[in-house]
């Protein structure tokens, strides 16, 4: 699948269905808020992004796709009016894989998104974890404990796989907002704490893997 944020209609109508006329699952979003919701239902393989986006700008998107430990390794193009090379180098330092300029030739973006898929590595982090009854795969968004699927929203899997990644590191909560929810996040920190409750709640023989530090934050620790 293929996510592709642009708001100008006209644009995204003719790139989508150019790609599900060769062979490629693609959905268009006009608005961010869009966006954010398909990628808690299902991640893509690649994501096309235009910068200058209604809610936020494209390139606040790439940071917080870059920030978080599930969508941090899915590939980015972007696209956008914006051609100078100032533009392209704040892509490029923030994580994009590509830069496309408009106008572009139809071709030439399938051209582009075909060499950026075969660039990406075929997914290094496929570590799947398994502890005591609790067992986690990145790649496949994938939770059982004790053999049964758990259904975890896009931010508590987020959260989990965060902890699991830095096992036996206590983590602060203002690390896991930073990492979790990106730079630009402005609640406070309680939010932590909620989703750590709902996380222990809905892994429930599991969730005593993690372990409240006293004024400092949470872990998953080592196995007796």
């Amino acid at each position: 699948m293929i996510y592709f944020i642009e708001d100008d209609p006209n644009i995204r109508e003719l790139v989508v269905y150019t790609l599900n006329t060769t062979g490629e699952n693609a959905v268009g979003f006009e608005r961010p808020s869009d966006f954010w919701k398909a990628l808690d239902e299902k991640l893509p393989k690649l994501v096309l992004l235009d910068v200058m986006l209604p809610e936020e700008d494209g390139l606040s998107i790439l940071k917080k796709i870059r920030s978080s430990p599930l969508t941090k390794h899915i590939p980015v193009i972007m696209i956008t009016a914006k051609g100078t090379e100032v533009d392209k180098l704040k892509g490029f330092d923030l994580g994009a894989d590509d830069y496309v300029s408009k106008p572009f030739g139809i071709m030439e973006l399938l051209a582009r998104i075909k060499a950026v898929m075969r660039r990406a590595t075929p997914q290094e982090h496929k570590t799947e974890y398994e502890i005591d009854n609790l067992y986690v795969c990145p790649q496949k968004h994938r939770v059982k404990v004790n053999g049964e699927k758990v259904s975890l929203t896009l931010k508590e899997f987020e959260l989990l796989c965060l902890m699991l990644e830095n096992r036996d590191i206590v983590l602060s909560r203002d690390q896991i907002l930073d990492k979790v929810w990106g730079y630009a996040f402005d609640g406070e920190n309680r939010t932590v704490d909620v989703h750590i409750r709902t996380l222990r709640q809905k892994l429930g023989d599991a969730g005593h893997l993690i372990e409240t530090v006293r004024g400092i934050g949470y872990k998953i620790g080592e196995t007796k």
